[in-house]
């Protein structure tokens, strides 16, 4: 998915209104030293002690945000001190206090220590069930879990309506899974998805024009464009499903993007690392442009800038690995792809991107790493059993490195590595992203065949030819034994 929901920036966090007079508490009136002049979103006065404990957490979220720094405990700490002012206010009112609970959840979510995020936002929604920033946050996770894409666009375009267009995270998140989907139905807001996300963009950034996660959207937005006008837009490998990631077979060609949009999205990329350079996904944006521009270097810098900022960020850590491993970085690339599975271990992607990165460090005999690049492959298989590109990558591995020694030992691998480039031709079918390797992999089956003929056809001459050479030797030495029983006459005097 594009968007990342723990990224929302200080303007996703819920604010206090400002109000008048006093009254409004559950437990009877406040008096008048209690009451803080502030009031929730649903109405209820704000008592003082909570007004002020409000504004402490949401200094120091503000300031921990701006560090780009959140560690566990600025995490647990910010989200602590929301809700003992959410205690202040049930304490003193008997009503709760939506907007603390809610920023308690953004702040785990900081961490991504989803399940407690998950919790709060469920919480602030229970206390005020009109909150709309709580149930975009919901709609995003019930997505993530597997949700249908065109059922949470649904739920967000009602959610931004119910907030009179004034949620800017949703109106990004909605942007984002629009992008997702991609489709060129036309309605009332635009004639297509990439059309109406761009609006929703732009809603958004005239609402809060510092939002960091609007300008990287917009970013990635014409990146996106740039990819469809060129004709190489990635496709989903499903509704609602994530997008494949490129370059997973080796020397795969990619389309030229269209480099006009390619430049606006440089600029939108550019513009917002000068307003805020601690913002992570920023950072692997721009690496994301610097890949489709051929700068490779500057695109390892940009994501291993967006690693450094968050060491949770996973598409960072994916990202950096790939591009390392396209110049023969292996090294780097497999502690890349390490950090990546750390974080999610059931990444197709990831165990397939760490088996080539060891396969490429692999010296002759080192069967560790023969193993260790096996198991990867084998991981990958089993998760997603139809992908056809381990098998490519197995066969490599078994024909390069496992068929290594004396050639008739080899035969029973080479002919094992030729079976599975088979498989990978079966499964790849009529794909155009894997002609190439399809081309390569039926090539190389025919050299294997071609040479384990060769190799039976030579052990059968060998065996043909002992088989000769034994039996002149027997005739010879039998020759011998007859000539002495049976020496020849001396020759006349």
């Amino acid at each position: 998915m594009r968007y990342q929901a723990r990224y929302f920036g200080v303007a996703g966090v819920a604010l206090l209104v400002a109000a008048c007079g006093g009254g409004g508490g559950g437990k009877g009136p406040l008096s008048p030293d209690q009451i803080s002049g502030k009031k929730t979103k649903s109405g209820d006065m704000v008592v003082k002690a909570a007004a002020e404990g409000f504004e402490k957490a949401l200094k120091k979220f503000a300031a921990t945000d701006k560090a780009g720094e959140w560690s566990q405990s600025d995490c647990t700490g910010t989200a602590d001190t929301f809700m003992a002012a959410a205690k202040e206010q049930k304490d003193a009112t008997g009503k709760d206090f939506p907007e603390a609970i809610y920023n308690a959840g953004l702040a785990y979510q900081r961490c991504g220590m989803d399940a407690k995020a998950l919790a709060q936002f469920n919480a602030a929604k229970a206390a005020d069930a009109n909150f709309h920033r709580a149930r975009a946050q919901l709609a995003l996770y019930g997505y993530s879990k597997g949700g249908d894409l065109d059922s949470t666009i649904r739920d967000l375009e009602q959610i931004i309506r119910d907030a009179k267009f004034q949620n800017v995270e949703a109106l990004v998140s909605l942007a984002a899974l629009q992008m997702e989907r991609a489709n060129d139905k036309s309605d009332g807001d635009g004639a297509n998805d990439l059309e109406r996300a761009k609006k929703n963009i732009q809603r958004a950034l005239a609402i809060d024009d510092s939002f960091m996660p609007a300008f990287n959207q917009l970013s990635i937005y014409y990146l996106e464009l740039a990819r469809k006008k060129a004709g190489s837009s990635e496709k989903a490998t499903g509704r609602g499903k994530k997008r494949r990631r490129r370059l997973v077979v080796s020397g795969s060609k990619g389309t030229d993007v269209n480099r006009q949009q390619l430049d606006l999205a440089a600029l939108v990329a550019s513009q917002a690392i000068q307003k805020n350079p601690k913002y992570a996904p920023i950072h692997n944006t721009a690496g994301l442009i610097q890949v489709e521009l051929k700068n490779y270097n500057g695109a390892v810098k940009s994501f291993g800038r967006a690693r450094q900022l968050d060491p949770g960020f996973f598409e960072a850590h994916m990202n950096y690995a790939a591009v390392s491993l396209g110049f023969r970085g292996f090294s780097e690339a497999e502690k890349a792809y390490g950090a990546a599975l750390k974080l999610k271990p059931d990444t197709f992607e990831a165990h397939l991107g760490i088996a080539l990165a060891i396969r490429g460090q692999i010296n002759p005999g080192n069967q560790a790493k023969i193993k260790e690049a096996g198991g990867h492959l084998e991981k990958a298989k089993k998760l997603e059993p139809d992908r056809p590109e381990p098998y490519y990558n197995e066969a490599i591995l078994t024909q390069e490195f496992k068929a290594k020694g004396e050639e008739e030992s080899a035969v029973p691998m080479l002919e094992k590595a030729a079976d599975i480039y088979e498989d990978f031709v079966r499964k790849a079918g009529g794909d155009s992203a894997y002609a190439e390797a399809v081309k390569r992999s039926k090539d190389r089956v025919q050299d294997i065949r071609d040479t384990v003929q060769f190799i039976k056809d030579g052990k059968r001459l060998k065996a043909e030819e002992d088989a000769r050479l034994k039996a002149i030797s027997e005739k010879k030495k039998a020759d011998a034994a007859a000539a002495a029983k049976n020496p020849p006459p001396p020759p006349p005097k």
